[in-house]
């Protein structure tokens, strides 16, 4: 009965082992079939980002020619005597952009960021520009201003910056309007 039972444990655990060994081949190249798909997908997702940024290059390319192109940028220094809350642009009498601020991008305008409010496509010629800008002036009132820029588009691109800057002397705000080269 002994020698039954020491060869029924024998053989038991000899037919545990080779299962285990089989689950451990099994596991084994589960893995490396896993590894392997999800090399394919990360070089998928990686071609997939590449191309829309491609698709999104050409589209920028088709809707915004170079030789029409004009953008216009909004940016900030100091910020003192001014809170941004809003700006709005009119092209030759024609509402093109209105844009509300939020507290963290007003806040990266101060630190140095730049924004483009707006980009299109214009004949060459000459266009007027107005912009008004909202928000807190000094002393915590509400502020409203207006500047305007009269410019002439040629061949090329065109890049317009709409600065508000400090005035130390006044104790208010400027808003400058100036074409980059």
């Amino acid at each position: 009965m002994t020698k039954t039972l020491i060869s029924l444990i024998a053989v038991t655990a000899l037919a545990f082992s080779v299962t285990t060994v089989a689950q451990d081949n099994g596991q084994t190249e589960s893995r490396e079939e896993f590894r392997s798909l999800d090399q394919d997908v990360q070089t998928l997702k990686k071609e997939v980002l590449d191309l829309n940024r491609d698709l999104f290059l050409l589209e920028e390319e088709l809707l915004f020619p170079a030789n029409s192109q004009v953008a216009f940028f909004i940016s900030m220094d100091v910020g003192e005597y001014f809170e941004l809350d809003s700006v709005n642009l009119k092209i030759d009498g024609k509402e093109v952009a209105n844009y509300l601020y939020t507290e963290r991008e007003a806040d990266a305008l101060i630190r140095g960021g730049v924004h483009r409010v707006h980009m299109a496509n214009l004949k060459t010629g000459d266009h007027e520009l107005v912009a008004v800008f909202t928000g807190k002036g000094p002393h915590v009132r509400d502020y409203r201003r207006g500047a305007t820029l009269n410019f002439d588009k040629g061949i090329g691109a065109k890049y317009v910056e709409l600065e508000i800057t400090d005035r130390v002397k006044k104790q208010q705000p400027e808003f400058v309007i100036k074409e980059w080269e």
